[in-house]
């Protein structure tokens, strides 16, 4: 689930936020390369990111790697 519904829901979060990939690499203090690859499905981010990224975006982890649509 994690590489076909994370790289489509982090993009959407990431744009209704504001954010570029590059602001996202900032606050993740990672490669704009590496956020890249996360939204295309290339690489996944750690578990310690995906719940930072879950606060931030102020969703659960289990909407971002697909296991529930809320």
């Amino acid at each position: 689930m994690l590489k076909t519904v994370f790289p489509e829901r982090l993009k959407q979060l990431r744009k209704d936020n504001g954010m570029l990939q590059a602001d996202l690499a900032a606050h993740f203090n990672v490669s704009k390369s590496a956020v890249s690859g996360w939204e295309v499905g290339r690489n996944q981010p750690s578990y310690d990111i995906l719940i930072e990224m879950s606060i931030l975006f102020g969703v659960t982890v289990d909407y971002l790697i697909g296991r529930r649509n809320y």
